[in-house]
């Protein structure tokens, strides 16, 4: 998997040059990633896939908003397979949040 730059180019589309829109949302995104990395990592360590894909749910979300097109690709595929109890890409994923966790830390 090729793991691409986050960016906020949809944020900024989406607020029409309104700053303290893009503050909130980058905001949200902020404290709404971490609970839900760690919520994904004790799902998994559970072996709980089906909460594991309801958590790889809601984060497509944000990776459709950090501008990762093809790691959403990659988010939609991974969520199928944790619903047929196959996290083999799961490590792949840790790796996108990583880098999603990564990019929001310097905001």
């Amino acid at each position: 998997m090729i793991i691409e730059a986050p960016n906020l180019n949809y944020i900024k589309d989406l607020s029409g040059g309104d700053t303290e829109f893009e503050e909130k949302m980058i905001s949200i995104l902020k404290s709404e990633l971490p609970e839900e990395v760690s919520a994904y990592k004790k799902s998994i360590e559970n072996k709980d896939f089906k909460q594991s894909a309801e958590i790889v749910h809601k984060v497509k979300h944000k990776i459709s908003i950090l501008g990762l097109e093809k790691s959403y690709d990659f988010a939609v595929n991974h969520e199928k397979q944790l619903l047929s109890e196959n996290a083999n890409e799961h490590d792949d994923f840790m790796k996108l949040l990583t880098v999603m966790s990564n990019f929001l830390d310097t905001l």
